[in-house]
C-alpha cells in the first residue's frame, strides 16, 4: 500500500519526491508520446484579486487585534500541537468569517475531515464571504469536479498551481508529461495557509485529510501548526497574494471545462452538505464539541502568547518562464540563526537529509559546545523510505561529532498506549526549530533539499522565550525511550563504527543492531532507492 500511487493522505507527500526520480533515459520516448497528446492552454488570462486588508472591519480582527494593544507591532501566537484542535480551529474561523477566507495547500484529500471544512467554506461563501482556494495541483486527480463544483458559487474562486496538462488520476499519462517537463512540474507549491478575514491564521505542516488531524483509520501524521493573529497575518496574506496573481496559479475553469447546470450544482452542493452533516454526528466530533475549543477561537478566547515574528516566504516561480531558478527565502534565514546559536539547537523535521553543508553547520554547533538534538521519522514510521535512505548516510557522521538523534517509534491504532504531542501518529510530519530557547521556526519547510531548492514553503520566524519552553517541553515529552529510538555509535566519536538503536518496550531497554522494527524488505529498498535517486530530489 505504500509503494502504490494513490490521492490518499498518506501518499500525497510522497508523490512529489518519487515524480523526480524516475529514469532520464526515457525522456525521448516519453517526448515522443506526448506530441501525440493533447495538452491543455495552461496560461490563461486570470481577473488580479488581493487580500481583505481592513481586519479591525470584522469581529474577529476587532477581537484579537483588542487582546495585542498592549504590545503594538506584535502579534499572538497559539501552538495547535493536537490534530482535532487544529481541525477545529480551522472550522471555527471558517464559520467566524465575515468578509474573506483565502486557503493555501498543497493537498486537499476526499475525506471525511476535508469535506466538513469546505462545506463550512461554502457555509461562509453562501453568508457573502469571499473564497479563494489555492491548491497545488499535484494530488488533486479525480477531486478536480468536487473543487470545480465548489468554484461555481459566485463567492469562491479556486486555481491550481502549476497544473499538469493531462488530467485525471495520478497515472501513465502524468508520468509521460512529468519525464518531459520535469523541470516545471517537479517544482510544487509545498505552502499551507487558512487565512480568515485578514485577522487570523492558521499556518504549519497540516494538509487539509483525516491523517494529519488524527482522524485516520489507518495512518495519522504527528504534526504541528500554529495560529497567528495580528500584524504579522497581513504579510501571510501578501505572501497568498503574490501565489494567487502568479501565472502558476490557473483558475480550475481553464482545466475543468463548462460550469455544471444549476440543478447539478444544487446536487453536489447537497452531497458535500449530506456527507458533512453525517461526519458531525461522529465521535471524533462529538468529542471535540466537549472540549469548546473551537468556540474559543471563534470568539477570540483562545490562549495566546504575544511575541514579534515575521513571515517568510519563497517567491513563486513563473512555470512557463524558460527559467525557473528559485531562491529560497526560508533557508538562509534559519541558518543564520542556528549558526549564530550559544546554548541550544532543536530540530524537528519528518524528512531530514542535511547534506554535507548541514552536517559541517551541525557538527561545528557541537564541537564549541551548543547542545544539538534532532527528531526525525524512524525507517519503521516513515512514508517515504527513500528519503529516510538520504538521512542514513549521514547519521555515522553527526553522531560521531555530538549531535544526538531521535526516531519516531511508530505508533497508531495499535500502539500501546496514547500518544500526546510531537509523537501522536504513526508518522512524524510536523516541521520546527528552536534556537537558544527563544529563536522559533514553524512552517511547511522540511529540513531537505526538495524544500529549500524546487518546493515552495512558507514559515514563521517567532522571538519568543514562552514558544520556546513550549516547544522545547513537548521534544522532551516526544523524545522519551518509550516514544522513539535513540541512535548511537557503538565506537563514540567513531564515525566508522557501527550503529545502535536504544528504546524502551514494557518499561525495559531494548537494543537493537539494525533499523528497528523495519523489515527486511523495507530496508533493502530504501538502500536501493537511496542508491539511485538523486539527493537534490529527496
Amino acid at each position: 500500500m505504500r509503494d502504490r500511487l494513490d490521492l490518499s493522505p498518506t501518499g500525497i507527500e510522497r508523490r512529489s519526491r518519487r515524480s523526480g526520480m524516475v529514469g532520464r533515459c526515457m525522456l525521448a520516448v516519453a517526448a515522443a508520446l506526448l506530441a501525440a497528446c493533447t495538452s491543455l492552454a495552461l496560461d490563461v488570462p486570470r481577473v488580479p484579486s488581493h487580500a481583505f486588508d481592513q481586519p479591525l472591519l470584522t469581529s474577529l480582527g476587532r477581537t484579537y487585534f483588542s487582546r495585542l494593544a498592549s504590545a503594538p507591532g506584535q502579534s499572538g501566537f497559539h501552538l495547535l500541537v493536537s490534530g482535532p484542535e487544529a481541525f477545529a480551529a480551522r472550522g471555527a474561523l471558517a464559520a467566524a468569517a465575515e468578509r474573506s477566507l483565502d486557503l493555501q495547500y498543497y493537498s486537499v484529500a476526499d475525506d471525511s475531515t476535508a469535506t466538513l471544512l469546505l462545506d463550512g467554506v461554502l457555509r461562509a461563501a453562501q453568508r457573502g464571504v469571499r473564497v479563494r482556494l489555492l491548491v497545488d495541483d499535484l494530488n488533486v486527480g479525480d477531486r478536480e469536479s468536487h473543487l470545480a463544483m465548489l468554484a461555481a458559487h459566485p463567492n469562491v474562486e479556486v486555481r491550481l498551481f502549476n497544473p499538469f496538462s493531462q488530467r485525471g488520476s495520478f497515472g501513465l499519462a502524468q508520468v509521460l508529461e512529468l519525464l518531459g517537463d520535469g523541470e516545471r512540474l517537479n517544482r510544487r507549491m509545498h505552502n499551507k495557509l487558512w487565512i480568515a478575514d485578514g485577522a487570523v491564521a492558521v499556518m504549519g505542516g497540516r494538509n487539509l485529510g483525516n491523517a494529519y488531524f488524527n482522524a485516520s483509520q489507518e495512518r495519522d501524521f504527528a504534526d504541528l501548526d500554529v495560529l497567528a493573529a495580528g500584524p504579522v497575518v497581513a504579510d501571510v496574506s501578501r505572501s497568498f497574494d503574490r501565489y494567487w496573481n502568479s501565472r502558476g496559479a490557473v483558475p480550475i475553469a481553464a482545466v475543468a471545462g463548462p460550469v455544471p447546470a444549476p440543478a447539478e450544482l444544487r446536487q453536489a452542493w447537497a452531497g458535500i452538505a449530506a456527507q458533512a452533516g453525517d461526519f458531525r454526528e461522529s465521535d471524533y466530533v462529538r468529542s471535540l464539541r466537549k472540549t469548546a475549543f473551537g468556540s474559543l477561537v471563534r470568539t477570540g478566547q483562545v490562549p495566546l502568547v504575544v511575541a514579534p515574528a515575521e513571515a517568510l516566504s519563497d517567491v513563486p516561480v513563473d512555470p512557463f518562464a524558460g527559467s525557473l531558478e528559485t531562491t529560497s527565502a526560508i533557508f538562509p534565514v534559519l541558518r543564520k540563526s542556528v549558526e549564530k546559536a550559544r546554548h541550544e539547537v532543536i530540530l524537528v523535521s519528518p524528512y531530514l537529509v542535511p547534506g554535507a553543508t548541514g552536517v559541517q553547520v551541525l557538527c561545528g554547533l557541537a564541537r564549541r559546545g551548543v547542545r544539538v538534538r534532532i527528531l526525525t521519522n524512524s525507517l519503521a514510521s516513515t512514508d517515504v523510505p527513500v528519503v529516510h535512505a538520504g538521512y542514513a548516510r549521514y547519521r555515522p557522521q553527526m553522531l560521531a561529532c555530538g549531535v544526538a538523534l531521535y526516531e519516531l517509534r511508530p505508533g497508531g491504532p495499535g500502539a500501546r498506549s496514547p500518544r500526546l504531542g510531537l509523537s501522536s501518529g504513526a508518522s512524524l510530519h510536523a516541521k520546527a526549530v528552536v534556537v537558544d530557547g527563544e529563536a522559533v521556526f514553524i512552517g511547511s519547510m522540511n529540513l531537505d533539499p526538495r524544500s529549500s531548492k524546487l518546493n515552495t514553503e512558507v514559515a514563521l520566524r517567532i522571538e519568543s522565550q514562552e514558544l520556546g519552553r513550549q516547544l522545547t517541553a513537548l521534544f522532551g515529552e516526544a523524545t522519551t525511550l518509550d516514544q522513539v529510538f535513540e541512535v548511537e555509535l557503538d565506537e563514540p566519536g567513531n564515525a566508522a563504527s557501527s550503529l545502535h538503536w536504544q528504546s524502551l518496550e514494557n518499561d525495559r531497554p531494548v537494543r537493537y543492531s539494525s533499523d528497528p522494527l523495519a523489515s527486511a524488505w523495507r530496508v533493502w529498498m530504501a538502500r536501493f532507492l537511496g542508491g539511485l535517486a538523486p539527493e537534490e530530489l529527496l
